[in-house]
């Protein structure tokens, strides 16, 4: 398994229509935690953005799962970075390959 960094950039006034989303997003990343695919994720302090980190079989595996995301049939994700990540201190550094 790789752990995987994703960014969001959220689209620029999807305020609202993040809103009505976030309950369906929180509740798909609550699943994706409770089966270990997500092992953290938020939004950044500045509400321009999000972190969510992954653990899956390969960056096409990813893929797959981020579109199933509510925010992105919503329409409010304006960019997304994928960057494969080797944590090698703390509590995730247990999830590295």
């Amino acid at each position: 398994m790789t752990v995987f960094a994703v960014e969001y950039v959220y689209a620029a006034d999807s305020t609202e229509a993040r809103s009505a989303a976030r309950p369906a997003h929180r509740e798909w990343t609550s699943g994706l935690a409770q089966d270990g695919a997500i092992l953290a994720s938020g939004p950044y302090g500045d509400g321009a953005g999000a972190l969510l980190i992954f653990k899956t079989a390969d960056e096409s595996a990813l893929n797959s799962i981020l579109k199933q995301d509510p925010f992105a049939a919503a329409g409010v994700i304006a960019g997304t970075r994928i960057t494969e990540w080797s944590p090698v201190t703390g509590m995730l550094a247990g999830f590295a390959a």
